[in-house]
Order: structure tokens, then C-alpha cells, then sequence
């Protein structure tokens, strides 16, 4: 992702579909030509709301001379009469007007990207974030914005915390730089998640397909002493174990968006799946469900201690792994 530019220039191009950086990249163009002009005015122009002709009347020259930036959302979508019009624009603004295009990418209205990049347009890259190592970097970098760090399993754990959605992981982020001090670490994050059973679950079984059977103990036992219901952890772990057996009988050369859509799993989830599924066969899959059914049937009362059948549960999974 490449940084918006340090100065309004008079053409910029928000290239992708990813809204919450489009959003930065127009207030962060706001922000800037107000600097310049605290008067300027900012005119968010949608493509439909705009008829053929309309444009002069945006562009007329100002009778108190204020600096002006016109912010055209989902251009993909101009009509024809108006596209040629701010074709024109683009290859001649007025002087004291900057237009900014927030253009979602892909073949519709694709001739208007080149039009702006032959026009000399600043490019701010939105392109929709995807790979699990790049939501990783995002939430790096919305600390070190905030002159703060996270470890990397802290962010690796936040990540599995809130999801892959970048709007939740930056409202996350924001949260825990207001709520702590110094570096981030995975306790901080797991600490802040407690309350909720989905979370804390989930961090039980992730631990325990990846064989961190000793954590995922540990783990258990703050997930036990926060009020989380055994039954949600076998779910968890269930739920987990399924899901390595979808990923493992798929096609090893699908792409994860395909992947996403047959399996019914967000795009970043299937990365972390592909990651957990190193150490395991079929084999190893079924034995470890047939631990997860004694343990959820042990949870609902066929045990006295549903903690000490929780981790029977877990030290079987990891077995049934390392075979």
C-alpha cells in the first residue's frame, strides 16, 4: 500500500475497492488542502448525482477565490456524457481546483484510470487487502503510526481476535493504544478479548491443531477461570478440526478466494488454516474428532470434572497430530 502524497496535487487516483483506505486517502486530501487554505471547500461529487453539464457550474471560477477539491466517488460509474466531461477536466483543471478520483479498480470504467495516470495523477494504491501477511503489516503499522509496537503474536493474535476486516482490526488497534502503554504483547491482546467466549474458544483450539499443546493448556485454563462454557470449547475445537479437513481434501492448487467461496470461510481465514494443516493426515483428523465427541459428551454430564476432560481432549489432539 503506498502512501497518499504530502501535498494536494491538482489530479490524484484512489485505485481500489478497499473503503476504509479510500476514506483515509480523501480525508487525508481534505485535511491537506485545507492546510494550504482553511477555507477550502471540499466537494464530494457522486456518480450518479452529477448531470451532463454539471461539471462547469463545479468549476466556475470562485468569487471569493478559495482553493477547491473535488472528490469523485465510485468514478467507475460516471455516465458516458459526464465522463467525457471530466475527461476534459482532467486534462485541463482550473487553477485553483484539485480533483481527486476514487476509482474502484477492474474493467468497468477502465479508461478513465489511464486517462488520469496519462494526465500525470498522484496513484494511491486501495487495492483490497487479501494475505494474511499483509493485514499483519496493517496492523503493525496503525501502532507504529501511533509512535507505538505490537509483537508479532500479539498481532497475530488480534488478528484472530476481531477478523480480517480492516475497519475492525484499525478500531481494535485504536483501542489498545488507548487503553495501554509500551509494546503490545499476546497476553495484552488475549487479556482484552477475555469477555469474549468466541475469542478465547477459538485461541484454544488454534493452539491445540498447531500442536502448542502446553499453551493451548494454559490457555484452557484462563478460558476455565473467565467463565467460558466447556461446550463452547469443544465447539471450537470441532469446529477447527472440520475446518482442516475441508481445507486438506481441497485442491492443493485453488486459490484462496475460490477456496473462500466453496468452503464458506472468509479469504484470510483460509490462510491460517493452510498454516495449521502442516502435521496432519486423515488419520490423525479422525482420531481427533473421536477425542473432541468423548469430550463433548463428557462436558454434558457423562464426567464429574468437564475441565479434566477438556484436557484429556486437548493433549488427544495433540497426539493424534504428532502421529
Amino acid at each position: 500500500m503506498s502512501a497518499s502524497p504530502t501535498a494536494v496535487p491538482p489530479l490524484t487516483l484512489v485505485l481500489g475497492p478497499e473503503e476504509l483506505l479510500v476514506e483515509r486517502a480523501v480525508a487525508a486530501a481534505s485535511r491537506m488542502i485545507r492546510a494550504v487554505d482553511p477555507e477550502a471547500d471540499v466537494i464530494a461529487v457522486a456518480a450518479g448525482s452529477v448531470e451532463s453539464g454539471g461539471l462547469s457550474e463545479l468549476t466556475a471560477p470562485s468569487l471569493f477565490a478559495q482553493r477547491r477539491l473535488l472528490v469523485f466517488r465510485d468514478a467507475q460509474d460516471l455516465s458516458g456524457p459526464v465522463l467525457a466531461e471530466v475527461e476534459t477536466l482532467l486534462a485541463d483543471p482550473p487553477e485553483d481546483t484539485s480533483v481527486l478520483l476514487a476509482h474502484a479498480g477492474g474493467a468497468k470504467g477502465k479508461g478513465l484510470i489511464d486517462t488520469a495516470k496519462k494526465a500525470g495523477a498522484v496513484v494511491v494504491d486501495c487495492a483490497e487487502v487479501k494475505r494474511t501477511g499483509d493485514r499483519l503489516g496493517f496492523v503493525s503499522g496503525e501502532f507504529r503510526t501511533a509512535s507505538r509496537r505490537i509483537s508479532p503474536d500479539a498481532a497475530k493474535a488480534l488478528l484472530d481476535s476481531v477478523g480480517g476486516g480492516l475497519r475492525e482490526l484499525a478500531g481494535a488497534c485504536a483501542q489498545l493504544v488507548a487503553d495501554t502503554t509500551g509494546t503490545v504483547e499476546v497476553d495484552t491482546v488475549r487479556r482484552y478479548y477475555a469477555g469474549r467466549a468466541d475469542v478465547t474458544s477459538f485461541a484454544v483450539a488454534d493452539l491445540a491443531v498447531e500442536g502448542r499443546t502446553a499453551e493451548a493448556l494454559v490457555q484452557l485454563r484462563w478460558a476455565i477461570s473467565c467463565g467460558v462454557e466447556p461446550v463452547l470449547i469443544v465447539a471450537a475445537m470441532a469446529m477447527g478440526l472440520r475446518n482442516i479437513a475441508k481445507l486438506g481434501g481441497a485442491p492443493r492448487t485453488a486459490k484462496p478466494a475460490d477456496l473462500a467461496r466453496d468452503l464458506g470461510m472468509p479469504p484470510w481465514k483460509i490462510d491460517r488454516i493452510r498454516s495449521q494443516l502442516r502435521g496432519w493426515d486423515s488419520l490423525g483428523v479422525a482420531r481427533a474428532l473421536q477425542a473432541v465427541a468423548a469430550a463433548d459428551a463428557d462436558v454434558k454430564g457423562a464426567a464429574a470434572s468437564p475441565g479434566y476432560a477438556l484436557e484429556r481432549m486437548l493433549v488427544a489432539v495433540g497426539a493424534a497430530r504428532r502421529h
